[in-house]
């Protein structure tokens, strides 16, 4: 019988996609051995965009991945139940399996992706470098991706593997796949992050180099871990705070305008201004009529009958939003108008999402649109430096964070805003104004199912998610929603090779 190992770090040969003059643009050579692989310096330029190629995937954090994260929160969602066997929509139903091989597709890719830097970790020094700086530079990128995968685990799954090194031999892959506490991953994530603040790096990244990781990204980063630990962990909660408020201010010192508003809040999404998009600190660069790396959001969000996303005609229901968001919008906000549209076709009858568009003749029919993925930008900062304050007890500057952002957006400040009955009823409490504005900010920027998990105690989360009406969930039950749903299920692949070290969540 074929010995059945864990999926995950079980890559002992890596394939090194080579560059060209814009780092995206790569092609997929036959996997090589990895001693071979690590010869020059150009060689390791291939291996670390080979780890920025991989963010790309819809299994990974990709356009496609809000599966993952806003169909698990109340953002969007899907109302056929039967689509590809139901497996989709058990994320939003809250329904979901340990078998499910969309979670295990998840699961696999962010660890692939963790092997991928940890082979240029454990092979970067056979490599002589005319300037330390530029392997500093690597490994700081190197670092950061392997971090940003690690915080998309330890959040969904909670206690996982955790392995930095490049494992040659199923000995040692199965001798270190066994869970390891949140603490312990967290600080690993730290780590990483903090080792690309030495680097020459520069502040923010922009013109060839869009979509390389900047200063300011990993401050930007460093400062949403501390805060979740500092909302998640249970030790050292005054230090996470504070180290929360020094990161997240280092991000935002570095933003190159005056005030949010001076940067309006559809240039941020519009594909013909994103090569000086200021708002931006790291995102992934799509490119526009590119068949292997261009933008397949606007057309896929796009139902029936429209034609405001993309020139593509197609015949699905687009982007399913929820009435519960549509419900969160405040009257006379353009962040909806721009953000969701009805459909009028009798077939749909439903909102999509209209927040990323490309109908330029370049995308053509065919949908090859310029769209690139926000992963860290301003907003998101100057909002989570609100929270910060608030937590801090320093209301008065959580106001002022607050309001830049509705200031940019054009609705009334926060102290005017309170004054109106509907507003004060729906966010009593400034916690509950800033996680609003998060959610209408950043709708369908795979943040919101992060944003609750912070905000929120399990027993919080649970009571939120009860007291919302079924009515604006579709078909999705929200009577499903329970205190296991605060993490995944491991894989169920992986808890039957190790029960007892890769034990199931609560549950499941």
């Amino acid at each position: 019988m074929k010995k059945h190992i864990p999926i995950i770090f079980a890559m002992t040969l890596v394939s090194f996609a080579s560059c060209k003059k814009d780092f995206i643009e790569q092609n997929n050579p036959n996997a090589v051995n990895v001693v071979d692989a690590f010869k020059s310096e150009n060689d390791v330029l291939l291996a670390v965009n080979g780890a920025y190629t991989a963010l790309r995937s819809s299994n990974n954090i990709g356009e496609n991945s809000g599966l993952f994260t806003d169909e698990r929160s109340d953002d969007t969602g899907r109302d056929d139940a039967q689509s590809n066997s139901g497996e989709p929509f058990q994320f939003g139903d809250f329904s979901i399996l340990p078998s499910n091989t969309y979670l295990k597709a998840h699961w696999s890719n962010l660890y692939q992706t963790i092997t991928r830097c940890n082979v240029i970790t454990s092979n970067i020094d056979r490599v002589t470098f005319s300037n330390a700086d530029i392997k500093e530079q690597y490994l700081a990128e190197t670092k950061f991706i392997r971090a940003l995968m690690y915080f998309q685990l330890v959040r969904k799954w909670g206690a996982v593997p955790l392995v930095t090194k490049q494992l040659t031999s199923n000995k040692e892959v199965t001798e270190n796949t066994y869970r390891q506490s949140e603490a312990a991953v967290y600080a690993q994530i730290v780590e990483d992050l903090k080792a690309g603040l030495n680097s020459k790096l520069p502040n923010l990244q922009n013109g060839a180099n869009a979509g390389r990781i900047s200063k300011a990204a990993i401050n930007g980063l460093l400062g949403q871990v501390y805060l979740t630990m500092y909302t998640t962990l249970a030790d050292q909660k005054a230090e996470n705070l504070a180290n929360a408020d020094t990161y997240l201010s280092a991000a935002y010192q570095m933003k190159p305008f005056g005030r949010l508003a001076d940067v309006a809040y559809a240039d941020v999404f519009d594909v013909n201004k994103k090569t000086n998009n200021p708002e931006i600190i790291f995102e992934i660069v799509n490119k526009q009529g590119d068949i292997s790396y261009s933008s397949s959001i606007a057309a896929n969000n796009q139902p029936l009958g429209e034609t405001i996303n993309s020139l593509k005609v197609t015949t699905g229901v687009g982007g399913n939003v929820t009435r519960d968001l549509v419900n969160e919008y405040e009257k006379n906000d353009p962040r909806a108008a721009f953000s969701i549209k009805f459909a009028n076709s009798p077939q749909v009858q439903d909102y999509f999402i209209t927040k990323y568009r490309d109908a330029s003749s370049t995308a053509s029919v065919n949908g090859y649109g310029g769209n690139n993925t926000p992963i860290i930008r301003y907003a998101d900062v100057i909002l989570m430096l609100a929270e910060v304050k608030m937590y801090q007890g320093n209301d008065a500057l959580a106001i002022q964070y607050l309001d830049m952002v509705r200031e940019r957006a054009g609705v009334p400040l926060y102290a005017s805003a309170r004054l109106t009955a509907d507003y004060n009823s729906k966010y009593p409490t400034l916690k509950l104004a800033i996680l609003h504005e998060r959610r209408v900010e950043l709708a369908f920027e795979h943040q919101r199912w992060f944003d609750l998990l912070r905000f929120f105690t399990t027993g919080e989360l649970v009571a939120y998610f009860k007291a919302k009406p079924q009515s604006t969930f579709g078909n999705a039950k929200l009577a499903n929603f329970s205190t296991k749903d605060r993490y995944f299920p491991i894989p169920l692949d992986e808890v039957k090779l190790d029960p007892a070290r890769m034990y199931q969540n609560p549950g499941y």
